[in-house]
């Protein structure tokens, strides 16, 4: 008989730390997102999966606060996501992300890259900065390429230079916008691995990803979007062996026998 890996307990009797409540989004004609309600409690792993321009992008922008909605209620770390500044200066700092292109700053060292957010938004002492900084290129394995610019790094050790500079913030969220797709195969694993330790250690996390080895391995729950909307939502055995609807049947056949 083959062993369930142990996952972290999720407390359901705690508020979720992500609350959507009948979130829209348009731009312009088209609606990204048509009434789309989620809940994730804290320490949960959730992969989003669904064909290009389905909403998965636009929800993790929306819970940063990248992108505002403009129906429904999002409620992140108990803070209701509004135009109130302060409460988005809050929500940053919580909320990790990491895009598809690694977005570092080209001028300045991997080292550097990674102490800029702390020292300017917490007002963390330099030693201190450069001390968790270190940390954080160790546990992502380049703790080597410190005094490098990005680029003399590969793609997969500038998108995990892109994770360990948003863990310097010490966020309780970290959000995953495809952070494999701009990588060569070959990069890929090195990339998933750090995410898949994160997932371990009990880190909340919304991964949009493809890679459904990934969500097998990590995920608590699997999410399908299509036109805007939650179609399927179910943890990960029950999601790839047991698909409810045929949309979802479709794109998992298309996607698992690429």
């Amino acid at each position: 008989m083959t062993e369930t890996p142990l996952r972290p307990e999720l407390d359901a009797s705690k508020p979720p730390i992500i609350d959507m409540r009948g979130v829209s989004k348009w731009f312009g004609e088209f609606r990204a997102l048509d009434d789309v309600s989620l809940q994730v409690a804290g320490g949960e792993k959730v992969v989003i999966c669904g064909p290009s321009g389905s909403g998965k992008s636009t929800l993790i922008r929306c819970i940063a606060r990248l992108e505002k909605h403009e129906q429904g209620e999002i409620v992140v770390d108990g803070v209701t996501l509004s135009d109130d500044r302060a409460s988005v200066q809050q929500l940053r700092r919580e909320v990790g992300m990491v895009f598809q292109q690694f977005n570092l700053f080209p001028h300045l060292s991997v080292l550097d890259n990674l102490m800029l957010a702390p020292m300017k938004a917490r007002g963390m002492p330099k030693a201190e900065t450069q001390a968790l900084a270190m940390q954080y290129l160790e546990r992502v394995g380049i703790a080597g390429q410190a005094d490098k610019y990005p680029g003399q790094l590969s793609g997969g050790q500038q998108q995990r230079v892109a994770i360990a500079r948003s863990l310097c913030m010490r966020p309780k969220i970290m959000l995953f916008d495809e952070p494999t797709s701009a990588l060569d195969p070959e990069m890929i694993m090195e990339v998933l691995q750090v995410m898949e330790d994160l997932a371990k250690d009990g880190m909340t996390m919304i991964c949009v990803t493809h890679e459904m080895g990934f969500a097998r391995r990590a995920a608590d729950k699997v999410i399908f979007m299509d036109h805007g909307r939650i179609v399927e939502s179910a943890a990960p055995q029950a999601f790839f062996s047991a698909p409810q609807t045929v949309r979802c049947k479709e794109f998992l056949g298309r996607i698992l026998h690429h």
